[in-house]
This record gives C-alpha cells, structure tokens and sequence, in this order.
C-alpha cells in the first residue's frame, strides 16, 4: 500500500513536472517577438536593406525575435499597407509615400521633383535625418500608429518604354508613369502621368496603356523586366521618385524585446550599405543590357535643367496647401532643404 502511494505520488509529481516544463517552454515561445513584413515583389536590390535588417536584428534578439519578411504582397495588397499595419494585420510593411495619395501629406514633401540629392548615401543621409522630423514622427503616429524602423531609398529616375524622350518637346502627349509630385514637372510640358504600381508595370508597356515608365535606374528595370516590352531608356533625366520607408505597427515595436530595439539605429547604416552595394553590383549587370538591347537616349543637363526650372513653383504650391490645412508645410519644406544643402557639402 505505501509503495503504491509512493508511486502515484512520484507519478504526479512527475507529470506535474512536466507539464510545468512545457508550460514554460510554451511562454517562452508565446513571449518571442515576430514582425511579419509586407512587401510587393520579389528578392532585389531594393529589397537588400530589409535583408540586413532581419540578419542584424534577428542576432540581436538572440532567438526572441523574428523578422519574417513577405515577398510578392503575400499578406495582403500593398496599397493597403498603412491601414494594415495601422491595426495590427500584420506588424510591419513596406511603404512608397506615391502609392498613398493624402496619406502621408507631409512625408509627401521628400518627393518633390529636384529636391533630393541623386548621389545614394547623400540621399539617405537626408531621408534619416528627415524621418526624425517630429512633424513626420507625429504623423506616422497619430493618422496611422507606426513608425519608420528600415531605411529603403531609391536612385534616381530614368523613363524607359516605347517612346522616344531626348527634350521636353518630346513628353507631349505621353502616358508616363512618375509618382504625384514629380508629375507635375512633366505636365507642364504636356506628359500625361498615370499611375501604375511597380509590379504591373510590366504589363502596362505590353499593353500600351503607359508610353514611358519612371522607375529607379537601373535595378528596378531590370528587376521587372521592362526591357523586355520597351524600345527606349533615358540616361541623364535623374528625376526624383517614391520616397520609401519601412514601417513597423508601434505597439508591436514596444512589445519587442530592448535588445533589438537597441540595435536598430546600427543594423540601419549596415542596411544603407547594403542597398548602396546592390544597386552598385545591378548597375554592373543591367546597364550593360540595356545597351545592348535598346536604344540609349543620353538626355542633355540642359533638359534636366528646363525641367527643373519649375520646380521651386511647385515646391511653394504643396507648402501653401499643407499650411493651409493646418500643417507646417512651409516649416517642414525650408527644412528639408537646409538637410539638403547640409548633405550635399
């Protein structure tokens, strides 16, 4: 009788033991931290700073934290991004202020034509300094509850498609694809901009719906393949694009464990590298394509410099509208600005 007491006793206090291990076990892995990452796409050069990001961050968090990134818009459509992240349907995403229209208005401002140096480190020199702006912290925060986490700059534009562009007398009448406020420096010379988003731009030169396609040069056509349904690229427009970023829901931020919050500031320069280093390594792989395959339009400085010689209008047009709805347009444009002339030294 007593060793039969003895044995359930143990029993029980072994199951017990057990129950409470896997008790923990199961706390533990309830308490690790995961950002699922939302981004339209696949593997780029575009995508090599969220790449570092998840290496950096992921070693920092020693196993209590996961940055698992989506490729192709998996977890949902990338125009939906802010409000997604917005409530938490996944944590974190990818954003291009273009694809948002009076979603962002003051972020807006980073995508005024001419504005943003073309050299890559000064201008994500500019963008980090910029996304610390308190009137762009504030707006991220309050419309939509995230905030910047990831550095995601883009080169330059070109335009390329199957029309040929060499001055402004050449975009009358054109359907090209360029982000709102970049636009409206092409309109003034009769461009008929259109918006597509990045993956359809494929299917928009196929069809012809679009004539010409503003995009990052060089990656983000090789990246898409527009070379396959284009007759024409432009060397020398350099025009200013999206301003991108990589945003994180902030509740999900402040249930992340210290450790990887901490490293986020180094795993952004080590980030900035690798997205320079990229878009270096598919200049090397598609310029050289490029050449080959279509014809090259080198456009002189002085058409970038009648194009950009509306720009300053257009700078004091979006000041006027944001200060008008009550926002510190004119504030936040001379600002941008002086980071600008800062950087540019």
């Amino acid at each position: 009788m007593a060793n039969s007491i003895l044995k359930t006793t143990a029993t029980v206090a072994t199951a017990a033991f057990v129950a409470f291990s896997f008790g923990a076990v199961s706390s533990a892995q309830a308490e690790k931290s995961v950002w699922n990452f939302n981004i339209w796409g696949g593997k780029r050069a575009f995508t090599a700073g969220i790449e570092s990001l998840k290496t950096d961050l992921e070693k920092a968090g020693g196993g209590d934290f996961e940055l698992k990134i989506n490729y192709g818009d998996a977890l949902g459509p990338r125009r939906q991004n802010p409000e997604n992240i917005r409530v938490g349907a996944f944590e974190a995403g990818q954003l291009c202020v273009g694809y948002y229209p009076g979603k962002l208005p003051l972020l807006s401002v980073m995508e005024l034509p001419f504005l943003l140096p073309r050299d890559l480190q000064q201008r994500a020199n500019v963008e980090m300094e910029v996304l610390q702006h308190p009137a762009i912290v504030e707006e991220m925060a309050k419309r939509w509850n995230m905030r910047f986490f990831g550095p995601a700059f883009l080169p330059a534009y070109e335009f390329m498609g199957n029309k040929r562009i060499e001055t402004t007398a050449d975009m009358k009448g054109v359907k090209m694809r360029i982000s709102g406020l970049n636009a409206k420096a092409l309109q003034v010379f009769g461009a008929v901009p259109t918006m597509v988003t990045a993956p359809d731009g494929y299917n928009a030169l196929d069809r012809g719906t679009i004539d010409s396609f503003g995009f990052p040069y060089s990656y983000a056509f090789g990246a898409y393949k527009l070379y396959e349904v284009s007759k024409y690229v432009t060397e020398g427009l350099g025009m200013s694009g999206f301003m991108c970023l990589q945003t994180v829901n902030i509740d999900a931020w402040n249930k992340t464990p210290k450790a990887v919050r901490d490293a986020v500031p180094g795993a952004q320069m080590s980030a900035i590298k690798k997205m320079i280093t990229a878009y270096t390594t598919a200049d090397k792989k598609w310029i050289p394509l490029f050449h080959e395959k279509l014809e090259v339009v080198k456009v002189d400085p002085s058409v970038r410099a009648e194009l950009a010689s509306g720009a300053g209008k257009i700078y004091m047009e979006w000041a006027k509208e944001q200060d008008g709805k009550g926002r510190p347009g004119t504030e936040l444009l001379n600002y941008v600005k002086s980071v600008v002339a800062k950087h540019k030294k």
